[in-house]
């Protein structure tokens, strides 16, 4: 019995009480008449319902007799808040009071669809679904007035939780139409995607900075995190990791010295059949502490395997190669000639950049609670991607799928780290050979030396250009490819259908700049692929491919004799491809024209600065070209030209989501995502030696302290069309605007993330 389980209830019962084929029915029974997108419960569970005294139109939201409303979230919530908007945008349609809205994280079923948060798509992919949820509830309930009443639909209005028929002037509240028994009714995809939403301008939620509806409980207490979760019988694991990140296979064990280590119950040889892991041992314990010195008592004999005196040295080295062979390329983009348009250009450059790794970092470890019940695996945890974890465990368990449910909490940071189910799956293989339950906790050591890394990149840019604009550019960018590993049906056929990509690896060199001929190539490292696994990190490739094409453009600028803002204003013409449509990138290229004019205009660009200080601009289409969210930023940064030591003072950004549904919560990621930034592009830096990550705590990998922040300006553009993402643009937009504004103080052009002083030193001559 689940002793903490505030998280995954619908209805009156909690998740974690019923057996597989009971969640699966009785999630949408218990207090529940499931009517949505084509959905309908077994004839018997309506009388349960019935019974339970709830409303549930839909499987996003539950509605009592009080007429209070709680909104289904399948969304990872790791500080974004981003139940909060999806809750207005469904109690906007649903038109109920806001004080009468809460929010509830759902376990995983496969009504849901796919569980995962990443790539800002929770809004966005979301929106449109929220509301019309709201809207079809709004209607259930218009129609019980009907039934109620018996009066013509077209007579009745529902506003602020109650439905009133003018012409008599009763009025009747949603809570008393539930507790008249409002009835099942399904709604085709097609009557949903015909159901007509507000007019913007009619909305009192959408668009207004209401209070997140999950800070009570974390202010108070009594939100719950993965962390938080115990249950009956358990005993506690904590891994030991082997001497590389991977490629190890465990030889032998010797558990003599830690058995004199009080509460050790043993060891599990983690053999993880999906290769998520290798070389892992699982130390179990009664308590935590407990687990921690057995784990450092205990012996383990490895076999190492084959990247065992890799360092991240060779990674680069192998990348260069590659790029130079250009072995393994496969077409991104390819338009028109580009070779022969910058061979023909009246002015050419090329120039190379490189990032180094990079690890997430959360602040609460990876953990996990598994325990089984009726030959079902129940996984109490915070995680991201949950579809994969139902995916990976019943391989990794050799089980059927129906036998796996994940229970999902609050995310003590995520960032991409919790898109992993490595944590999961070493839970889960503890649990089945200790024969019980088991809460994994990683140590902060085995949290940071065996995260999914954010790749070593290297790429190589060529462009021409004539007049005031490039008529041509090249980009290749080799690097490890996250999604072949984690997920490799998301990778997409190469342009000319020669190979495969993994678009989240290239992102971002697809532009909105109006250059006519240009290729894009992408490369696999297998080395970097094979020694250090990579994932995806908060703004993934964007986060290095508009470090490049921003840097890049600028230094042409420079060579070409034109204003930088000039130049990238007469490439933002919104022609061609880069015109946009409906719905999501309405307007093209003229919005990010337009973010980037008043990002420039508001830092003060081109305005006589201090010695020695200068301002450095960029503006990125992040994430995905298909759903853009325009974003530009200015940066002013203060060179030392004696040592080369630089200071970020001011971050103006502008950003443009097509519509804020949370204004607040737009601001916040847009702030936390450019110190984010900030953070890669001047400070955070891993290394690998000897197929080892060599930082392993806060004290040898050092994030941006408070003493590092700069002013930071953020203006949020809401013109009314189809919202996008907000969680990972921020990121993707600093680091070249820094490394601009460090060569318009001093003229030092750096290429390599993170920044250094003494690359600035270096590159002043």
């Amino acid at each position: 019995m689940t002793k903490i389980e505030k998280i995954g209830r619908t209805g009156s019962k909690s998740v974690s009480d019923v057996s597989r084929r009971g969640f699966l029915v009785g999630s949408l029974a218990v207090g529940t008449l499931t009517m949505g997108y084509g959905l309908l419960p077994a004839v018997g569970g309506l009388a349960e319902a019935k019974a339970a005294g709830n409303f549930a139109p839909n499987i996003w939201f539950t509605m009592d007799e009080a007429g209070k409303v709680v909104v289904n979230i399948t969304k990872a919530e790791m500080g974004q808040h981003v139940g909060t908007p999806l809750s207005q945008a469904l109690a906007e349609e649903l038109e109920v009071p806001w004080e009468n809205v809460s929010i509830a994280y759902v376990s995983t079923a496969p009504e849901y669809g796919l569980f995962v948060t990443g790539g800002s798509w929770s809004v966005n992919w979301t929106f449109d679904q929220m509301s019309r949820a709201g809207a079809a509830g709004r209607i259930a309930l218009m129609e019980a007035a009907v039934k109620y009443w018996g009066v013509a639909l077209s007579e009745l209005q529902a506003e602020q939780g109650m439905v009133s028929h003018a012409k008599s002037g009763r009025k009747i509240s949603y809570g008393d139409l539930v507790k008249a028994g409002a009835t099942a009714r399904a709604f085709s995809e097609d009557e949903l995607k015909a159901i007509t939403l507000k007019d913007p301008s009619k909305r009192k939620y959408v668009g207004k900075p209401m209070p997140a509806l999950d800070i009570p409980a974390k202010t108070d207490g009594s939100a719950t995190f993965g962390l938080d979760v115990f249950v009956d019988g358990m005993v506690y694991a904590t891994p030991k990791v082997p001497p590389v990140r991977y490629g190890a296979k465990v030889t032998a064990v010797d558990e003599s010295a830690a058995k004199q280590v009080p509460g050790y119950q043993g060891h599990v040889v983690i053999n993880d059949v999906t290769g998520t892991t290798t070389g892992w041992v699982s130390v179990l314990a009664d308590s935590y502490p407990q687990a921690i010195k057995a784990r450092d008592a205990l012996k383990v004999t490895y076999d190492i395997g084959p990247n065992a005196k890799v360092s991240s040295a060779d990674i680069m080295a192998d990348a260069e190669k590659l790029q130079s062979s250009g072995e393994g390329a496969q077409l991104f983009v390819k338009d028109g000639d580009s070779g022969a348009a910058i061979k023909g250009a009246k002015a050419t450059h090329e120039a190379v950049y490189t990032t180094q790794l990079n690890v997430h970092a959360p602040l609460e470890p990876m953990n996990a609670v598994v325990e089984v019940k009726d030959d079902v695996y129940h996984i109490h945890t915070g995680n991201q991607f949950q579809t994969l974890a139902v995916g990976l465990v019943p391989a990794a368990l050799e089980l059927d799928p129906s036998q796996v449910v994940v229970h999902q909490y609050h995310l003590g940071g995520g960032f991409g780290r919790r898109l992993e189910s490595d944590y999961i799956l070493v839970a889960a293989l503890t649990a089945k050979g200790a024969g019980k339950p088991v809460k994994l906790i990683y140590s902060r050591e085995a949290d940071t030396l065996m995260d999914f890394t954010r790749t070593i990149t290297h790429q190589k840019l060529t462009g021409g250009g004539d007049g005031s604009k490039l008529v041509g550019l090249e980009q290749q960018v080799v690097s490890a490819w996250a999604t072949a590993r984690q997920a490799p049906a998301f990778l997409a056929d190469s342009v000319d259908k020669q190979g495969k990509v993994d678009p989240f690896s290239i992102n971002g060199s697809d532009h909105w700049y109006s250059i006519p001929n240009q290729t894009v190539r992408t490369i696999k490292s297998e080395l970097a692929q094979s020694a250090t696994p990579s994932g995806q990190l908060r703004s993934v490739a964007p986060g290095w491919t508009f470090w490049a094409v921003e840097c890049f453009l600028d230094e042409m600028a420079h060579k070409m004799g034109v204003d930088p803002l000039k130049m990238r204003l007469a490439m933002l013409d919104a022609t061609g491809k880069n015109a946009g449509s409906a719905p999501m990138s309405v307007g093209g290229a003229s919005r990010l024209a337009n973010v980037l004019q008043m990002a420039a205009d508001k830092a003060g660009y081109g305005k006589k600065l201090a010695a020695n200080t200068g301002i450095g601009i960029a503006c990125v289409s992040a994430q995905e070209r298909a759903t853009p969210t325009w974003t530009a930023c200015a940066s002013q940064v203060h060179v030392n030209p004696k040592t080369g030591e630089f200071k970020v003072e001011k971050m103006t950004l502008v950003i443009d989501v097509g519509t804020a549904v949370n204004p607040d919560g737009v601001r916040a990621q847009v702030e936390g995502g450019a110190l984010w930034g900030l953070s890669l592009a001047t400070k955070e830096f891993a290394t690998m030696e000897n197929g080892a990550i060599q930082q392993d705590n806060f004290d040898t990998y050092t994030p941006v302290r408070m003493e590092d922040m700069p002013d930071i300006d953020v203006t949020v553009v809401s013109p009314g069309h189809y919202p996008v993402g907000a969680g990972e643009p921020g990121v993707t937009v600093v680091a070249p605007t820094i490394a601009n504004g460090i060569f318009a103080a001093s003229g030092a052009r750096v290429r390599d993330l993170p920044i250094t002083a003494a690359a600035v030193k270096a590159a002043m001559g």
